[in-house]
């Protein structure tokens, strides 16, 4: 006779669970013991049931992520060269920073697979240059988005490409000119949250940017076939809060397709996500490794279509064959050992992460809103309002970090004081200030360990005996 487990014991529901932690508390304060503050505005509970998922969003994710690199064109021959060795090597996408205009497509392009996805960040905006693409690459088969943010260049640097009428006029164009790419227009919450900004602010910022986008493209006419293929990329940094952040990449799918489908865009969006810089460290360097593995986890499970891992010196190192080879590494360890591409939707049902994903995405509407009633975006970018409050939730990340409260071991917690690192820095490691008139303040990245390894750095020059 067949016997079920699970019909010997009674259900239990959340309200006597909750008594029976009061009981064991023996008068202690409940909120005070059990529940955990955030900086993203959210309490976690200790416990969740069934009870806490009721309603949830409706979430689809990819059932296959791509391991991506990325490449700094140089030239287009030497890139193609790095692009064919590292698919060789376990890669399935390549990104491409293009410096200049000047690019050889046939010889970037040469001999790459067909059917793979190539994403191409230029650092400039022409319309032009993406017609040359697109016709380039009419009859074939490359999965290719390009990377134009117009909005994301006038945040990170305080000035447009050009200005506000010449960067809307060069994206207008490539956005009703062109035919072979897979998207065109992308956002970059990497910035915020590089800066500092907590996960709700990160997705109302993105979404508010994307509304600005949408509200324009709505005047140019677009076609009802036009509008069902175009699409948007999001670039994403992924931060150390394990769940929150596998919570961030579902909520920001579904705020995207709520808000396309306001304009009648009915879209989907395409995320390629990388680890955060803010949490990465120059002293005790390799523990790098163990962040990015965690970040890059929370990329694969909140369900990115893309994964690009940091190399673990990327921070003061320039591009080295070892470190690049270690982070690809991890990312085919997670594929191929801990069988992290078997399943889509891995997140769904769990009542812990489908709360906090819910109320993520209504935090994050919550600041939409307000924004919106600011006048959207721009408005309140050139006005300084978001700049402050990325700024104020920097301060307070910043905070618990300097009183030890958020922790990177060996660095704030554990420290190693025999390690030394001046003699080992190829690239500046901390904010560059250069002086320069902008039409407003920009957003700054900066590590939360800058100021603590400034202070070493200094104290190691100290140390050294004189010549």
């Amino acid at each position: 006779m067949k016997h079920l487990l699970f019909q010997d014991f009674e259900e239990v529901s959340a309200k006597q669970w909750k008594q029976k932690i009061q009981a064991d508390l023996k008068g202690a304060d409940y909120n005070e013991k059990l529940v955990t503050k955030t900086l993203h505005g959210i309490d976690i509970k200790p416990f969740y049931s069934s009870e806490d998922i009721s309603d949830t969003l409706k979430v689809s994710n990819p059932t296959h992520w791509n391991i991506c690199e990325k490449i700094y064109v140089i030239s287009a021959e030497n890139a193609n060269k790095k692009a064919i060795e590292r698919l060789q090597k376990g890669a399935e996408a390549i990104w491409f920073i293009l410096p200049e205009k000047e690019i050889d497509f046939v010889e970037l392009f040469k001999d790459l697979p067909e059917d793979i996805s190539i994403f191409l960040k230029p650092e400039f905006i022409d319309a032009d240059f993406v017609q040359k693409l697109d016709k380039f690459l009419q009859g074939k088969s490359w999965n290719v988005f390009i990377q134009n943010d117009i909005i994301g260049k006038l945040a990170r640097t305080g000035n447009w490409f050009d200005n506000l009428s010449s960067d809307h006029e060069q994206l207008d164009r490539i956005v009703q000119e062109t035919r072979n790419i897979a998207s065109v227009t992308s956002i970059n919450l990497s910035l915020y949250q590089n800066a500092g900004a907590n996960i709700p602010q990160q997705l109302a910022y993105a979404t508010a940017q994307a509304t600005e986008y949408l509200n324009h493209f709505e005047q140019l006419g677009l076609t009802e076939e036009e509008r069902s293929l175009f699409k948007f990329q999001f670039v994403v940094s992924v931060g150390s809060d394990y769940f929150f952040e596998i919570a961030k990449i579902r909520a920001l799918r579904w705020l995207f397709a709520t808000v396309a489908r306001e304009f009648d865009f009915k879209t989907t969006c395409h995320i390629i996500a990388e680890p955060t810089k803010r949490t990465k460290t120059l002293y005790d360097f390799n523990v790098n490794l163990l962040r990015t593995t965690t970040e890059s986890m929370s990329a694969i499970l909140g369900g990115a279509d893309a994964i690009c891992n940091m190399p673990y010196d990327a921070i003061y190192h320039k591009d080295n064959e070892f470190g690049d080879r270690i982070a690809r590494n991890q990312l085919l360890i997670m594929r191929n050992e801990s069988y992290l591409d078997k399943v889509g939707n891995v997140a769904q049902g769990t009542y812990y992460i489908e709360t906090i994903t819910k109320q993520v995405a209504e935090k994050a509407l919550e600041i939409f809103k307000d924004i919106e009633k600011g006048g959207g975006f721009l408005k309140e970018l050139k006005a300084g309002i978001i700049q402050k409050k990325i700024k104020e939730s920097a301060a307070e990340e910043q905070e618990k970090f300097n009183n030890g409260d958020l922790v990177l071991i060996g660095t704030n917690k554990f420290e190693n004081p025999q390690d030394r690192m001046q003699d080992d820095i190829e690239l500046y490691p901390f904010l560059k200030k250069n002086p320069r008139k902008t039409l407003l303040e920009p957003i700054l990245e900066k590590r939360l360990s800058e100021e603590s390894e400034q202070k070493r750095l200094e104290e190691e020059k100290q140390s050294q005996p004189t010549q």
